[in-house]
């Protein structure tokens, strides 16, 4: 990375972000603005605060609305994960780390198959 005038680091490539939203219950789900909107908002807002360092949030969405953390059985994780291993995302972001899951082991199994050993919820 190279210096900018202000002192930050000019972004050598851009971080592909991808945000998973979950909610465990359908209640509420059919509102103009519910819980996945919410969680995405706030994703979208951390990653735009880091723009300086290349962010950019990916516009496929990963909403899992009416299923339960505690198993990854869940059509946007599955291709949450299939694009990762497609190469197609560089960094996931989730609203909290019960989002992505309830289960220690599930959750050490998705950090495995991100590649990386940490998680930071937004």
């Amino acid at each position: 990375m190279t210096q900018t005038r202000k002192g930050q680091a000019a972004p050598t490539s851009p971080l592909r972000c991808a945000i998973y939203t979950r909610k465990s219950t359908e209640e509420g789900l059919d509102q103009d603005f519910n819980s996945l909107d919410a969680q995405r908002e706030a994703a979208e807002a951390y990653i735009h605060s880091q723009a300086h360092a290349g962010w950019t949030a990916l516009p496929t969405r990963y909403d899992d609305g009416g299923y339960s953390g505690s198993n990854l059985e869940r059509p946007a994780l599955q291709r949450l994960v299939a694009d990762i291993r497609a190469g197609k995302i560089d960094c996931v972001l989730s609203h909290r780390v019960d989002r992505l899951s309830r289960s220690l082991l599930d959750f050490a199994r998705l950090m495995e198959t991100f590649g990386c050993g940490q998680a930071m919820p937004v």
